[in-house]
């Protein structure tokens, strides 16, 4: 299978006009091939992107020392360092810096009050107005964007468009700016900016600049490569959507492997429901004779599970 066919680029622009079946159907051949495609007419202004771009990639250039004022507090939000993070089985952390936001919530939202994790306020670098106007407006942005995917997706599933409104209230989206320096060069053949994995959650908005490194499994399990297209989200589901669908949609295998010789920076938002919202395969239309695989679960209690397994992987 070439790799136009398995990785296609959707226009989304039917979806955002309102016509979500047009782009249901071709969602539901990807997402049931690779789990992946790229969309294009996403709603995200061009100039929106390139400003975040630059307000972000001017913060991870800032002394180390001004970025660590803004590590992650209860929320799970702020600045990352290098080898912060390492995925699941993975042999080396993952060669990267990022910065995440998630939905503004005060100290004393009822949900902060009762331990909701990846729940809370956003912090910022001081001094840096900008850098926090851009974050914010992309995140509202990418979260409309997300709106219309979904509609579609829930059309591709023959269930109504609308499902998805009511599973994301406040829904537990993340966003990150995410830099990659070039790899070491005596650590190539065992280092990841993003190891091997499967995200967790529902659906992932990716932007990525123009030095590639974006890599996917394919069905014979060899990688195939995911380069920049001007103009396109890459499009994934999560393992969260892969057990909703009751494994229609593949959750399929990703890295990054940054080899350019220079640095890389990407935008990616993971686009989840809220915590409470109930995943239940039996809601998403089963086809007839077909029982669910798993058992209904809250989305938020999956994905911190899965983060939790990870971690012990992690240290195991």
């Amino acid at each position: 299978m070439s790799e136009a066919a398995y990785l296609p680029i959707i226009d989304l622009g039917a979806a955002r006009n309102g016509d979500y079946a047009a782009t249901g159907a071709l969602i539901s051949d990807a997402f049931s091939k690779s789990g992946f495609c790229y969309i294009r007419n996403h709603g995200i202004p061009e100039e929106l992107i390139r400003r975040t771009h630059d307000e972000a990639l001017a913060f991870f250039h800032a002394p180390m020392e001004e970025k660590l004022a803004c590590k992650p507090k209860e929320a799970v939000r702020g600045f990352n360092a290098l080898n912060r993070t390492t995925m699941y089985g993975a042999k080396n952390p993952d060669y990267k810096e990022f910065y995440q936001i998630g939905l503004e919530l005060p100290p004393d939202d009822p949900a902060v009050l009762a331990g909701q994790a990846l729940r809370g306020p956003n912090q910022w670098p001081a001094g840096r107005p900008t850098f926090r106007q851009a974050m914010l407006q992309y995140f509202e942005a990418v979260g409309v964007c997300g709106q219309h995917l979904l509609r579609a997706v829930a059309c591709s599933l023959g269930i109504a468009p609308d499902f998805f409104v009511s599973k994301y209230d406040r829904p537990l989206q993340r966003t990150q700016a995410i830099w990659y320096p070039p790899h070491p060069t005596e650590r190539q053949n065992d280092q990841f900016g993003v190891a091997p994995h499967t995200d967790y959650g529902c659906v992932t908005l990716l932007w990525q600049d123009e030095t590639g490194g974006l890599d996917v499994q394919g069905v014979d399990g060899q990688w195939v490569s995911a380069p920049p297209v001007p103009g396109t989200l890459v499009i994934n589901i999560g393992d969260l959507l892969c057990r909703w669908s009751n494994q229609r949609y593949n959750s399929n295998m990703h890295r990054v492997t940054n080899l350019s010789g220079k640095e890389r920076l990407s935008i990616a938002t993971f686009y989840d429901p809220d915590y409470d919202a109930i995943v239940d395969p039996c809601d998403l239309n089963l086809p007839d004779g077909d029982a669910s695989l798993f058992p209904p679960v809250s989305a938020g209690d999956y994905i911190i599970g899965r983060i939790q397994e990870s971690q012990k992987a992690k240290t195991s």
